[in-house]
Order: C-alpha cells, then structure tokens, then sequence
C-alpha cells in the first residue's frame, strides 16, 4: 500500500467511476484499475462493488474511503508545517532576557514578529545572566538578551550583537537629600547604603566586576548591603528606605514618584549597561533568522 494508491482509491470513492479518477491525475482506465486492484490484494478484502451502475464502495471500502482520507489530509498538513517551518513562518523561537529588560524596547519586537508570523510559538524567560548563557550553551534557548557577565562573547560557538545600550539611573526614596538633583555622578554616593544590582546570581561576574571598578575609579568601594539579582525586591527596598540603587532604566518603566522612588540619571561616559543579543552558531532555525532580520544590527554589526 502507498500514498497514490490511496489517492486513486479516494478520487474513485468520490466519483464514483474509475474513468473520471483517472482524468483528475491525467492516468489510463486501465493504470487506476490496476493500482485499485493491488490496493485490494494488499488488504485482502474488496473495496469496490464493480456490479453497480454507477460503482459503489463496499463496507469495507466505506471503512477505508474514512481512514484514508484522514491519512492524507494529515500528509497533507505535515507538508505544509514542514515547508512553513523551512521558511521561517511556523515552528518556535525560545528567548532568555537578563532581569530588569522586561520593559525595554523587547516587547514591541516581539509583538512585530508575532504579528509577522503568527503560526511561530513564542516562548520568553526572564533569568540571571550566568543561567541565560548555560541554557544559550546547553539548547534551551535560541537567543538571549543579556549582560556580557560571563564573557560568553569569548565562546566561538556563540554569535552575537550589541542590541542595546541602557542607561544607568539612581534609584532613591522620595524624602532622600540627592533626590531633587537633576544628575548625580558615582562620587555622590559615597557615603550611601547600597542595593547592589547584580547581573548574575551569584552576585560575582565580570558585570559586578565592572560596575565595581566605576565606584572605585570615584575613588571608593560602596557600602553595599544587599547584592540581589531581584529588581522588584531591590526597588520595594528603596521605597521603604532601606537603601538606594544604580539600576538601568528599563528597570524603571511605569514607575513614578507615587511609589515612593525617584530616579535622577547616573552621569558619565560609562555609566550605561550594554545588552548583547547572543545565539548559537549552529543554530540554523528558520525562526531564529526571521527574528534577528527583524531585529536589526542594533548598535553595532552583528559577529558573523
């Protein structure tokens, strides 16, 4: 038993005359009869009653007319998914974003692409960076957006561009002394209580690392009374006033002076936080190409 064979039989049952199945694939009487007859061996029942004008199925046949016509619309359906996968417009895109890039610029080319291609299943995870580049490495996403934290940009299985550039924002209860100013530096927060945003879980990456440096180039090590990953706890912290925070503006979004927080720019050539888009090398998803077509080059040329 084959596919054509199925066909002939489903074009005979609808027809119900071998003379017009065969027309319908440009075929012989006498070539639809014959594959009829070899479908009839293969099972081992008759399918057509051949004494009736015009020719009818037996009840065997009716069962088959049934199953075969589900066979082939499925064959059907798998053609289609599998050519609309080849070209990018089904299938899924898996996306890691560092914490606190919920709010950015993300979501709207999200919902651009998933207008684009409605039929490609998106999936988005919001983790610490040192997980976002063991799920990039080990398959469990396609791209991530993330901090550099883990210099995953020195792997050679990785690709990747520089997406955005966020700046950097102080973070601070309403009733703070710094909170009327218009701009702070590095050096203003000497002597403050510090909620340290950390990129990675663990609280000790390249990022900490870097964001260490520009306290200490202002000439100190801050007092830092909690490293947390948890944008939401660090902010709930300072609206209680508990502390004040450096965290980068996106973490920001739809938050205002009603929440008890005012943020007043970090200034300074450094003072931004540089969001990578990051994928595999070997990653040939469809999906994946669409989405980065759709992203652009960002700030800078992507590393092919």
């Amino acid at each position: 038993m084959n596919l054509n064979q199925l066909k002939y039989f489903v074009a005979v049952a609808e027809y119900r005359s071998f003379t017009k199945a065969a027309e319908q694939y440009f075929l012989t009487q006498t070539a639809i009869t014959q594959q009829i007859h070899k479908l009839e061996d293969t099972v081992g029942v008759s399918l057509i009653d051949r004494k009736t004008r015009p020719i009818s199925l037996t009840p065997m046949g009716q069962v088959l007319y049934r199953e075969a016509r589900s066979i082939l619309m499925r064959m059907d359906t798998a053609v289609r998914r599998t050519r609309e996968a080849a070209s990018g417009i089904s299938g899924s895109l898996r996306i890691g974003y560092t914490k606190g890039y919920e709010h950015s610029e993300l979501a709207t080319k999200l919902r651009q692409f998933h207008l684009q291609y409605p039929n490609v299943l998106l999936s988005c995870h919001r983790c610490d960076t040192d997980l976002l580049t063991t799920g990039l490495i080990d398959g469990q996403y396609d791209v991530i957006f993330t901090w550099d934290s883990t210099n995953i940009c020195k792997d050679e299985a990785v690709q990747y561009r520089l997406q955005d550039r966020v700046r950097l924002m102080v973070a601070l209860y309403g009733s703070h002394p710094l909170a009327q100013r218009t701009g702070l530096t590095r050096a203003d927060l000497r002597d403050e209580v510090m909620l340290f945003m950390s990129p990675s879980g663990s609280g000790d990456s390249l990022g900490d690392e870097y964001f260490i440096r520009l306290y200490q180039n202002a000439g100190y090590y801050p007092n830092i009374l909690l490293r947390s990953s948890d944008v939401e706890s660090i902010l709930m912290m300072v609206a209680a006033e508990v502390g004040i925070s450096v965290l980068p503006v996106s973490c920001m979004q739809h938050l205002s002076e009603s929440d008890n927080l005012v943020f007043v720019p970090l200034e300074g050539e450094h003072e931004v936080e540089e969001i990578l888009a990051v994928w595999r090398r070997d990653n040939a998803s469809p999906s994946l190409r669409k989405f980065l077509d759709l992203l652009g080059h960002g700030d800078a040329a992507p590393s092919f």
